[in-house]
Order: C-alpha cells, then structure tokens, then sequence
C-alpha cells in the first residue's frame, strides 16, 4: 500500500445521480462492476453511503488557514520525479488526484474518484477503471483514459523510481471503448495490484506535450483537485484556493471536506523561529514533532488564556520503524554482528527520561503499534512459513523474542558495552591504544552520521560519546535538505537516521523497503542496502496473501527477519497526536482511526473565530 495512504489530498463528491452509481455492483460472469474495493473482504461504505463517518456533511466552507513548514526552499511543482521530490513546494498534492482514493478508518479500501467504476475479476488478475464523464481538469477540459495511458507511462518511465517498482507486475496496459483503461497483471497472485492501480495520479497529457516532464520549473500546472496555486513567492511562501467549480463537489468521499477557501503555507528556514511565529499568531496549526517542545516551549499567555488549544490526541496509526539506519553496503557494517554490537551503544531509557521527558515508547518492530508486530517466539503456521529458511536467517529468530538492548536510564551503560565489545571481538575488532581497529587490517573503525535536522543532533551526540567509549570515531554532520536528498539518493553515506513509514496493509511497497533490486536503484527506499533473497521471498509471501490472516503472518515473518538482521538501531514511537491550533476551528465529533484530518475534514468555527481576539501577542 502507497504510503503516505493519501499523498495527494483528493477532494471526491457526488454529483448528480450519485447514489445510483456510487456502490454500483453487478455480477458479469467471474467478474464485477464495482465503486469500490477492498484488500480483503467488502468496503465498509456501502450503497446508502453519503460521506465518511468522519466528516461533517453540515460543515461550513470559506476563510483562510495559514500554516507553517520548517524547509530551506523550493523550486519546483512537479513531486513526481526524482529531482522534483527533493524541492518540491509543500502542499501541490492539493492539485492532483488519483483514479480512487482511499477512507482513513478501514484498514485498506478504495473508492471512486477520477474512476467512476472499477471492473474485477475474482483472481485480481487485470482491473478496469472507466474515468467519471463529468472528471474536468481546472482549465475545463474533460479527464479521458488517454490522460490515465499517459499518466502510468510517464511515471513509469521518467517518474521517481519508486513508481518503477510500485508498477513492476504491470504487464500490460490498454485503453478500451466507454473511457475505460484495462490494467493487466503478471508475476503470480497480488491481490493488492488493484488497488495500487487506483492510486495511480492522473496528470494532464495535454499540459505536458511538448514540456520536459522531469525538469524543474515553477510553472502553475493544470491539476484535477479541489484547490489550485492561487500565488508564491519562491521558497518563501505559496497559497492555494479553493476551486469553486471543482467538478466532483458532491462526491460522497468528500462530503464535508475541502472546507477552506484559501491555504497558505509560509517557509521557515530555523524550527526554533517557526514555533516563535506560530505563537505570534502568524500561522495557525501545528503537529509537535518535538518531544522538548511540547513539555517546555508552549508556556506562553495565549496559551494560557486559551486562545492557543493544546491536545495529545491518541491514535491507531501504525508508527513503523524510526531508526538510526546503518548503510549496509559501507564494509565497516557489512557484518550482522558490528551492527548488532552498535546497537548496545545506543540509551535510548536515557535518552528518553532525560531529553523527551518520559514521552515516548521504544520501538520494537517494523510494524510497530500495530497487530501487523511480530511478538514473542513464532509458532504454528507462522513457524511454518521460517522453517524452511532455517540455515539462512539469524538463529535468534526461531529462540528470541527481539528486544532491542535496553538500560536502567542511569547513563552507565558499561554492562552493554561489555557486550558490544564481545561482539566486534567476534567480528574481528579489538582494541589498540583506546582505538578499535580492525584485527587484520589494522584500520580503525570510524563512520559518520549524516543529518538533515538539527534537532537530531542532541540525540546523536550521546550516542557518539558511548561509541567513543568503544574506540569508534563517529562525527555527525548536519547538511541542508537538498545536499542530503542528493547524498541519500545514490547512498552516499554511513549511517542517517530513517523513518519506513507502514500502513495497515504492507504490501508491493515493501519491494522499494528491502529488495535486492531496490538496493542498486538511486533513489529508491532501500537505503540500508538489504541484499537478500530471503527476505526477497518474503516479500513475495507477504504481497500475495489470500486473506487477512495470512498478511498478518507473513508480515510477522519478514518483521523478524529484518529485526535479526540488525540493520537498524530502533528509536521510538508516540501512540498520539500532539496539536497546538489557535482556537478558530470546530472540527467532526469522530477522529477517523488512522488520519487526524485537519486539512481535510476540519474548518473555521465563525463564533470562535470573532471572539479569538489580538494574535500578535504570544
């Protein structure tokens, strides 16, 4: 599953005769017309569907929301590529949608939305997606299936490579009579290929002819969304608006969404001047991503007089796996028992009484905060699906429960490095002159920790400091964000710390993570390097699950396998979310399982908003 699940956010509605098309369902042979799809079992909304539970059909729309981002710049409007993902202005996924789009409490179904019906057969095998006749693009054009032809060929071809690998099991792609595009697969069961193809954007082929589709420009494109580039000033700030003709206003998926007239995103280069901003009242939402921040930085009056909320909103989000990522194709980590040995040098209960006051959760598993998190040792089937890999993968996995190493928050770690040491004895190390040096080669083991936020740094520097305790020479440097795209891009470094952000449904996406192929391709997420044909077989098990259960233990097996690989020093997770907002918005009774929706579903309350008073005093 694409994730982020709605990385452009689409705007759906119904227009007239929704309801007579909207579930629409009819047995043709071993195949079926459909409005929606699930990965497993039937959609949650069915033929009475009016909007999702977690919107508000009565909300109103107007005003403006301003909003923050902490980034150098940017450059470009096109996210699709390789160079335009580096720089791209925030927020231009407002502009594009998808052939479906997915809801934010199930853990995987599609709906229409540039797609008026989706034709299935019952082995998933080819699906079929007839484009809404009354689908316009904002310069009034119509949406044809030659845009969706298009659109698949200039992603695969020339777009970022993660859609190379996205799309590898499409073998054949046509266009057919009615507006309808036929994609056909190949590589045995995939029963997630359909949905995948939902995903898929649709750009304009009109627009592009005749213009370089990878190079980087600030020309306003011609996008399909509920919102378009109203102004910008590069790499300072850019604004949408709504568009008032949107074709699909009265689609059912977007009922009470879309609320805001005017977006406006204003760029700061420092994090510490943007939380200053927001507390003057210069924009209007934030997500805490700082652990710091939240215990200590919103002591302010309009905090304490209420015009600034503060809410820990839990969620069922899955976390995923937030690490310090070695790159496995450096010497230095190539064998399983350095990495692992690195690992006991890292505090994280110290870490997190002293730095994050309390607030966080060490992470476990790839699928963390999820029934998707490999626990305990595997049995019954799930022991089946290792067995035969035995010989091939880590001892461990079969006998431990993984656990990554753990401390008594004191800060005296030297039980831990009493192991680590152990370890890169093992692995050939030893200890000259306060220095570990290789055993054979005499080489002393150093490495660098490549950065991209500052705010990282106060993290890796304890961390550094026990290393040193080992003999390792690590440094930590901090880059500017195009210099490490570049860098991260062709796996020019050590170590960095990484995010492999999961869904509720792992599946193709998990190729781009860990495959072997993915490993050699610039670009692609396989940062740590990952080379191994049981992990590539797992993989394929888990992309080809009948049903929900098998998903959940063949995820399990490739979660074990990562862990006992080492690959990562596992960080930590918060089950919630932190928000601080000025208090001008009402937002759904329901909070939607997987999504907080303030873009999407919130809006401005104008009772609260008249009452909110002066904002320029923090």
């Amino acid at each position: 599953m694409l994730l982020p699940r709605r990385s452009f956010l689409i705007g759906s509605t119904a227009l007239p005769l929704a309801g007579l098309w909207w579930h629409l369902a009819r047995a043709q042979g071993n195949t079926r017309v459909t409005s929606a799809v699930a990965m497993h079992g039937e959609p949650k909304y069915g033929a009475d569907f009016k909007h999702f539970d977690y919107a508000d059909a009565d909300a109103p729309k107007g005003g403006e929301v301003h909003l923050g981002v902490v980034a150098d710049t940017f450059d470009n409007f096109n996210p699709f590529t390789l160079r335009g993902a580096e720089t791209a202005a925030i927020g231009v996924g407002l502009l594009f949608e998808t052939l479906t789009t997915g809801s934010s409490d199930e853990a995987f179904s599609e709906y229409g939305l540039i797609a008026e019906t989706i034709e299935i057969p019952d082995d998933r095998s080819w699906v079929a997606y007839k484009v809404h006749p009354q689908a316009r693009w904002t310069d009034g054009q119509p949406i044809t299936a030659d845009d969706v032809v298009f659109s698949f060929e200039i992603l695969k071809t020339k777009g970022h490579p993660f859609y190379q690998a996205y799309y590898a099991s499409v073998d054949q792609v046509a266009k057919l009579e009615d507006g309808r595009v036929k994609f056909t697969f190949s590589g045995g069961p995939n029963r997630e290929l359909p949905l995948i193809m939902g995903q898929l954007p649709v750009l304009p082929k009109h627009y592009w002819d005749g213009r370089d589709f990878q190079a980087t420009n600030l020309d306003i494109p011609v996008g399909s969304g509920p919102y378009k580039i109203k102004s910008f000033d590069a790499g300072r700030s850019i604004t949408f608006e709504r568009v008032k003709d949107y074709w699909g206003n009265d689609l059912p998926v977007n009922v009470g969404q879309n609320n805001w007239d005017i977006i406006r995103y204003d760029y700061y280069h420092d994090e510490t001047v943007a939380l200053e901003a927001f507390k003057a009242g210069n924009y209007d939402f934030r997500e805490e991503s700082s652990a710091k921040n939240w215990a200590t930085a919103y002591d302010a009056p309009a905090v304490r007089d209420g015009r600034i909320k503060l809410e820990l909103i839990k969620n069922e989000v899955p976390t995923g796996m937030q690490c310090f990522a070695f790159n496995s194709r450096r010497d230095v980590f190539k064998d399983r028992r350095v990495r692992q040995a690195l690992a006991y040098a890292f505090d994280f209960e110290w870490t997190n009484k002293t730095l994050f006051y309390g607030q966080y959760t060490r992470t476990a598993s790839f699928f963390s905060n999820s029934e998707l998190a490999s626990s305990g040792i595997p049995a019954g089937d799930e022991l089946q699906i290792l067995d035969k890999y035995r010989g091939r993968i880590p001892d461990e996995v079969f006998t431990t429960e993984y656990q990554p190493p753990a401390t008594d928050g004191s800060g005296n770690i030297r039980d831990n490095l009493r192991k680590a040491l152990d370890l890169l004895k093992q692995a050939g190390w030893e200890v000259k002159d306060r220095r570990l040096v290789n055993a054979a080669t005499g080489a002393p083991m150093e490495f660098e920790i490549l950065l991209d936020n500052p705010t990282f740094e106060r993290v890796s520097q304890p961390f550094v400091q026990n290393l040193e305790r080992l003999g390792i020479k690590a440094s930590i440097r901090t880059v500017d964000t195009a210099q490490y795209q570049n860098r991260t891009d062709h796996f020019d470094f050590d170590m960095i710390v990484e995010g492999f952000g999961q869904s509720l449904s792992p599946g193709n996406e998990q190729r781009d993570f860990w495959s072997s192929k993915s490993a050699d391709t610039p670009g692609g997420r396989n940062t740590i390097g990952i080379k191994d044909p049981v992990v590539d077989e797992l993989i394929n098990l888990v992309i080809s699950a009948p049903d929900r259960e098998g998903l959940i233990l063949r995820t399990h097996a490739l979660d074990r396998v990562l862990l006992w690989g080492n690959y990562v020093i596992p960080h930590w997770h918060i089950q919630a979310w932190r928000i601080a907002y000025w208090n001008r918005f009402s937002r759904p009774k329901i909070i939607a399982k997987y999504a907080l929706g303030f873009l999407s579903t919130w809006w401005i309350d104008p009772a609260k908003d008249s009452t909110l008073g002066t904002r320029g005093t923090n």
